[in-house]
């Protein structure tokens, strides 16, 4: 099944709360002033904007919810997160979510997995980052909730969080492709060995080339469902080209390996929904981190040289 979406939900997730490093709530509203909307607008889409999730300021929430990293608030924002996902598939819309860190995915990817589910259809997902995420509270050595979403998806950790579809898992790990990852915790690595996710470490794609590796990812995210949804962790990059992240890892995918990623991804004519997440401005240079996510996000919609 193809999906020809002209209708583009932007719903921003300005939220820092599941990691330890703050800025990255920052991040929707970067994309704005970096011109996401005009940029998207020029390629054919067109944009409708439901503004940011309401996140609590930090400083506000209750100090025994900071002891527990947040986990109840950032299940509600999930909540949220979800909820406006599938409101944007049930109109037709492709949901763009901005982050924000990366716990804000298991709200997005849960709430159009759950839409498709209603269609008695599979969700594929192509996952980009330096780290795996898929800690669980017993594994984490920081108990930072930005580094659980994938495992949660998958059903292990939190159960205001492997629950958020009201299915387990919400996405099957035999169609999910995690590529990039090069900086995984030592309890995190049997899990992500024993998940029956595919996983391309980045020794595999300089090995292989990222051509290769894509499409392999695609085949995986592809098999047995309707869409693909990419959840993209800026922190994919090499810092060289983006250094506005809370969590830089060098050794990243180059300026035109993530572009490439993303436009095969987008030649498919198979996205369903996406989420950009981890740009942190407080650690940004000149914001071109900003700029080439807005970038990526054009690839990622299928934008051509020609």
């Amino acid at each position: 099944m193809t999906h020809i979406v002209r209708d583009i939900e932007v719903i921003g997730v300005p939220m820092d709360l599941g990691a330890n490093i703050r800025g990255a709530n920052m991040g929707p509203s970067a994309l704005r002033i970096a011109g996401l909307h005009q940029k998207i607008g020029v390629l054919g889409y067109n944009v409708v904007d439901r503004g940011d999730v309401l996140i609590p300021v930090r400083e506000t929430i209750a100090p025994e919810h900071a002891a527990s990293h947040y986990l109840p608030v950032i299940a509600d924002i999930c909540e949220q997160v979800y909820e406006k996902t599938f409101e944007a598939m049930e109109h037709g819309r492709l949901p763009l979510c901005l982050g924000g860190d990366h716990s804000i995915a298991m709200g997005s990817i849960s709430g159009v997995s759950s839409y498709l589910k209603t269609l008695d259809q599979q969700l594929g997902l192509i996952w980009f980052d330096a780290h795996a995420d898929i800690n669980t509270p017993e594994t984490s050595p920081s108990g930072n909730i930005h580094g659980m979403p994938l495992a949660a998806l998958i059903g292990h950790g939190h159960s205001q969080f492997t629950g958020l579809s009201g299915r387990f898992p919400t996405i099957s790990p035999k169609h999910i492709a995690l590529v990039g990852i090069r900086s995984i915790d030592a309890n995190e690595r049997k899990l992500c060995k024993e998940s029956g996710i595919r996983y391309f470490t980045m020794r595999e794609i300089d090995e292989r080339g990222m051509q290769s590796v894509m499409e392999e990812a695609i085949r995986v995210a592809s098999a047995g469902t309707s869409g693909i949804h990419i959840s993209f962790d800026l922190d994919a990059i090499d810092p060289l080209y983006a250094p506005g992240v809370s969590t830089p890892v060098t050794g990243g995918l180059s300026y035109r390996e993530s572009h490439l990623a993303l436009e095969t991804i987008a030649d498919t004519k198979k996205v369903t929904s996406m989420d950009f997440v981890e740009l942190n401005p407080m650690t940004d240079n000149k914001h071109i981190s900003g700029e080439l996510m807005v970038e990526l996000i054009q690839s990622a919609l299928g934008k051509a040289i020609i």
